[in-house]
């Protein structure tokens, strides 16, 4: 478990979302298995889980949008935090806090689909609805120009809605990123009940925690069984698989003819000992992107910002300050 040193932060300058805390401290919305993590710096972020209403124009009603937003405000250019492929924010426990209290007014968001949102009305959960999510968030609670931090596919997720809201996006940092993918390929022609069945199996504990294992260098069985109880929390929402099915049969993320599109300065940071996305991608991006600087992180897996939090922080406040 990473050793972090935080500083302390005073009272709240936002408008709290909604928030109904339960008995052991978590938001009440939060799967019940919440309680069963152990990892301190998880518990600590989940208890910080907000729901603010974002309104958009495929609901009828605003939608109560999960995330970790600043305690207070300090007007310096906000850091806004995507996950990965079926994850949530708290794939940020370890980073969030750094870049907290270096005074960076940091945000982790949910994407649609994903995470702790209310979706009981299912909304559409595809690619333009999540573009359209992420910019209404933005535009209502933020309203200037971010640095826009998205990991594996979170970083598909960051090219396609810099392609379409490049004034909203001052800077852009990749880590691990899955963005030469095909978007779900084959995946999207599956009939639906076959589609529910995979999904079904994508949240399994055996599943999850072999993809666990994958994406982690080296960490301890029990580790990376909290770790996996991490990753898997989102899953256990009423309206996951219906989300991801619907994410799965739209087709997903196709964002390669936008690599050249990218105008905006870009930190590509990645593990050298990836087992899920080939070195190799970085380098090619590197070239494709004439404004970008690469980090190799030795010694490190799929998600650098969960096993060397410190270092990738180290990066990003260096990149943030023009060192």
């Amino acid at each position: 478990m990473p050793s972090l040193l935080v500083t302390s932060t005073t009272s709240a300058a936002i408008p709290r979302g909604s928030i109904r805390v339960s008995v052991n401290g978590f938001p009440s919305f939060l799967p019940k298995e919440v309680d069963k993590i152990r990892d301190p710096f998880a518990r600590d972020m989940a208890k910080r889980i907000e729901r603010l209403p974002v309104k958009i124009s495929f609901s009828t009603s605003s939608i109560m949008s999960s995330c970790v937003k600043p305690l207070q405000e300090r007007g310096t250019e906000p850091v806004v935090l995507l996950h990965g492929f079926d994850s949530s924010c708290l794939e940020w426990r370890y980073s969030y806090p750094l870049l907290e209290g270096a005074g960076i007014d940091t945000w982790a968001v949910d994407i649609l689909g994903w995470g702790f949102s209310d979706l009981q009305m299912l909304p559409p959960c595809n690619v333009a609805a999540k573009r359209e999510h992420l910019y209404q968030l933005w535009r209502t609670y933020i309203a200037r120009p971010m640095v826009l931090v998205g990991p594996s596919l979170g970083a598909s997720v960051a090219m396609d809605f810099i392609a379409n809201h490049p004034e909203a996006v001052s800077k852009l940092v990749m880590i691990d990123a899955s963005i030469y993918a095909e978007g779900t390929g084959n995946l999207a022609k599956l009939p639906r009940i076959v589609a529910y069945a995979g999904v079904s199996v994508l949240k399994s504990i055996p599943l999850r925690f072999y993809a666990n294992s994958l994406a982690l260098n080296k960490v301890s069985l029990q580790s990376s069984w909290d770790s996996m109880n991490v990753g898997r929390l989102h899953c256990l929402q009423p309206w996951w698989e219906d989300a991801t099915v619907d994410f799965m049969l739209s087709g997903g993320y196709d964002v390669r003819n936008h690599v050249k599109q990218i105008k905006q300065e870009t930190l590509i940071i990645w593990g050298q000992d990836d087992q899920i996305v080939s070195s190799k991608v970085a380098l090619r991006l590197h070239h494709e992107l004439p404004d970008s600087t690469l980090i190799q992180i030795p010694g490190c897996g799929h998600i650098p910002h969960v096993e060397k939090p410190e270092l990738v922080v180290q990066y990003i406040l260096k990149f943030i300050r023009h060192e």
